[in-house]
């Protein structure tokens, strides 16, 4: 069934309830081919003909041309454009030239650098895997990871002329072993950073500082290798590239590859009460989505968010299927095992496996053969990774579809009611914040222990780094001899405390209280939030109620439970302005940056039903608070406002509240950033502004740059939050556009109303 019949098939169903709300017809695109400043090498010319690759796109050759006349160079182009042909064709070249030649790849995952390595042998076996006459081992090209045995590890780095990896084991196995790797740093020519709109925020920011590590040790080798980053599409290739290597780069961004047609179809959930506008939940319309594909035998793939919702639509899905189908379908996340995570892809890129529920795992270029259909599981989060996801299907020149299920909450709802905003545009920024103390510390003081830091290595580092130098020397981290800095005598192995996917070192680890096993390890700064007494905990499609949470040893302890609900916590923030670093006049209005205290504490958590979203009940918590500095904006309120809310009789409290959460709900638009990366406070009376006030904050100690891009934006976020508050058919305010499902306060006081006067005098003459 092609994408067109299957969409009138939908709509024809009896249990149709006009989900559907924007079909956007993207045709069919021809190729557009480039030629090469010198012809490739006449062997590597014959290994891609064999391929059938009888030309290079027009990025493509653009993109070899600038590398191979020893240029950084950032392709910043979709999804299946054929990307990854040109660092293989660059590393091949390479070698080819010099036997010595050495390249490092990293990848966000294991399963990607598993899936490159593939592509990688197909590309490079016409070679017949001979370099002037001899031959390269097959440990010549090897992925090194945790999941790498033991015993082949001396071999790899002895041996290996393209090592593929990624950032943890860069940090954590590499860059502190390097006298081991030492013929790898010494010949390294070229560094591959693929999927680089992955790195953002804190993980990005921490990959930052690794690659600052990775440039310094190859100095200290006499190397300088030449960077090749990879990214899906976003509004600042150039600029992010730069910032995640510290060097300068030349951006590709214009796509020669030819797609076939696809129609993108935006599907909300239907409204089961008028009033309140709640919505279906988007969970069960992705299950429902997944059986009719399975049953109509259409190859899909559905993105959730979290390890607990690819566990719950499958769970769903399941229910739906005929027991002949049920085997068809299958779940894939972390937390796998690795045997696990490769019998699933094989059985999925072989065809054993109709449909797949997975985490953005999957969003990256892992090869799983030709897609007919992706559903996301609510926005992702940027349009970036939107078109990553829905990417996967249409990978070749037929007809394919994508399904984007919006969410209740205010940013999902802004694009189904503005779908020209997707389609038209791209406002997403990646943001890193590599200086933030709280991520940088830790990397100086692996830094000193790989090799001890002087005064030249704020080449790397930046000359902030004299200020946590002497820090970490005060803190008796680090010791100063004869202008060298040196670990401490105390300190063994710092890499080993650092989890760059998180500001906090620190795990706690889920037991099964039945068995007394490890399931999985969270990290420490959402482990209130995820394995708190009476939360809900799923692993593998098991439910498992966490019954105690040892803060001491860092323990939740969970025991199997069969449910029909999931959990989520509510929240109360406080803030405290620390210093003022900029302010600007927009329109009459005052708008501030600078940096703050924040201080959250988990109150408690809801009971919902996981198909219709119905909160059962709530019950309170007593955790400690977590306080952490980290930066924000915040802003005036207009006199004139506060005046017409007054005579309206309106509540200026409610109004506030209602306008922070919408604001905060709809950030994300222009910033490449999860909502539980931000967080906001709003009071008619602040002691440290003496008037009333909304802030908006990183929810990341230190800040990682989200509330600086949103104080650059401000307007464009009043006027998204306005139009999004002001459409939404809801009479007092509801999820989709003014309620916080995370509100310690329980969403009161809220004032839709007052919040669209505040918002209307905040945007001004702009929209009037």
């Amino acid at each position: 069934m092609d994408a067109a019949a299957f969409l009138h098939h939908l709509v024809s169903l009896p249990d149709y309830r006009q989900q559907v709300v924007h079909v956007e017809h993207i045709p069919h695109q021809g190729a557009i081919f480039g030629k090469l400043d010198n012809p490739l090498l006449p062997n590597l010319q014959s290994c891609l003909e064999s391929l059938g690759i009888s030309a290079l796109y027009s990025h493509q050759a653009k993109a070899l041309n600038a590398i191979l006349a020893g240029k950084n160079v950032m392709i910043a182009t979709p999804s299946a454009s054929g990307k990854t042909l040109c660092y293989h064709l660059a590393t091949l070249d390479a070698l080819l030239h010099d036997k010595d030649s050495r390249a490092l790849y990293i990848f966000p995952t294991k399963a990607l650098a598993q899936d490159q390595l593939r592509s990688l042998k197909q590309i490079a076996h016409p070679l017949s895997l001979r370099v002037r006459g001899k031959a390269i081992p097959p440990e010549a090209m090897a992925t090194f990871d945790g999941d790498t045995p033991q015993n082949e590890r001396a071999t790899i780095r002895k041996q290996a002329k393209i090592v593929l990896t990624n950032p943890d084991m860069l940090h954590l196995g590499i860059l502190p072993n390097h006298q081991s790797w030492s013929r790898l740093f010494r010949n390294l020519k070229y560094v591959v950073i693929d999927e680089t709109h992955i790195y953002r925020g804190v993980f990005g920011s921490h990959v930052a500082n690794v690659v600052r590590r990775l440039r310094r040790l190859c100095a200290f080798y006499g190397a300088k290798p030449q960077f090749i980053c990879c990214s899906a599409t976003i509004a600042n290739p150039q600029e992010h590239a730069q910032n995640i290597v510290g060097l300068p780069f030349e951006a590709i961004v214009e796509d020669g590859s030819p797609h076939g047609e696809k129609y993108f179809t935006f599907w909300n959930p239907p409204v089961i009460d008028e009033a309140k506008t709640s919505r279906r939940s988007s969970n069960s319309e992705a299950a429902f989505l997944l059986k009719e594909l399975v049953q109509k035998e259409i190859r899909s793939l559905v993105f959730a968010s979290t390890r607990k919702l690819t566990e719950l639509i499958y769970i769903y899905t399941q229910e739906q299927l005929s027991p002949s189908l049920r085997d068809k379908i299958s779940p894939y996340r972390a937390g796998y095992l690795p045997a696990d995570r490769r019998r699933i892809e094989h059985q999925f890129f072989d065809g054993e496996l109709l449909g797949l529920v997975a985490t953005t795992a999957l969003e990256l270029g892992i090869n799983i053969g030709d897609l007919d259909a992706t559903v996301l599981t609510g926005y992702p989060g940027s349009i970036a990774s939107a078109w990553q996801q829905a990417g996967r299907s249409g990978r070749s020149t037929y007809s394919s579809l994508s399904f984007l299920i919006a969410q209740g909450n205010p940013l999902d709802q802004y694009l189904m009611r503005n779908p020209d905003f997707f389609f038209s545009k791209n406002f997403d920024n990646a943001i890193i914040n590599p200086d933030n103390p709280y991520i940088l510390k830790p990397h100086l003081l692996c830094t000193a222990w790989e090799k001890p830091l002087n005064d030249e290595d704020e080449e790397f580092f930046g000359s902030n780094i004299g200020t946590m130098l002497a820090e970490l020397e005060q803190e008796g981290r680090l010791r100063k001899r004869y202008e060298r800095w040196h670990p401490a005598p105390s300190i063994s192995y710092p890499a080993q405390d650092i989890n760059i996917r998180a500001t906090s070192g620190q795990n706690y680890a889920v037991i099964d209280g039945r068995e007394g096993c490890l399931l999985e390890t969270v990290e420490a700064s959402v482990a209130f939030f995820q394995v708190h007494p009476g939360a809900i905990y799923l692993h593998q499609g098991e439910s498992y109620l966490v019954k105690d949470l040892d803060l001491a040893r860092h323990i939740a302890w969970a025991e199997p439970r069969s449910v029909d609900y999931y959990t989520q916590t509510m929240e109360i923030h406080d803030i405290r302005v620390t210093r003022l670093l900029e302010k600007k006049d927009c329109h009459g209005v005052k708008v501030y940056f600078g940096d703050v205290d924040v201080t959250i504490t988990v109150v408690g958590f809801k009971r919902k039903k996981q198909f219709t979203e119905e909160v059962i009940e709530e019950e309170p918590l007593d955790l400690p608070a977590q306080n952490f500095p980290t930066k924000a904006l915040w802003f005036d309120l207009p006199q004139k406002a506060i005046d017409k809310i007054t005579d309206a009789g309106l509540d200026f409290h409610g109004g506030l509240h209602a306008c922070e959460h919408a604001a905060i709900g709809i950030l994300p638009l222009f910033a490449l950033c999860d909502r539980n990366d931000i967080g906001g406070v709003s009071t008619p009376f602040h002691p440290d502004t003496g008037k009333a006030q909304i802030f908006i904050y990183d929810a990341h100690p230190g800040g990682i740059g989200i509330a600086e891009k949103g104080f650059e934006m401000i307007t464009e976020l009043w006027q998204a939050t306005l139009k999004t508050v002001e459409a939404c058919p809801c009479t007092d305010g509801c999820p989709s556009c003014v309620q916080s499902p995370k509100c310690g306060n329980n969403n009161q006081p809220l004032d839709k109303e007052a919040a669209i006067v505040l918002l209307e005098e905040l945007v001004g003459e702009l929209v009037r």
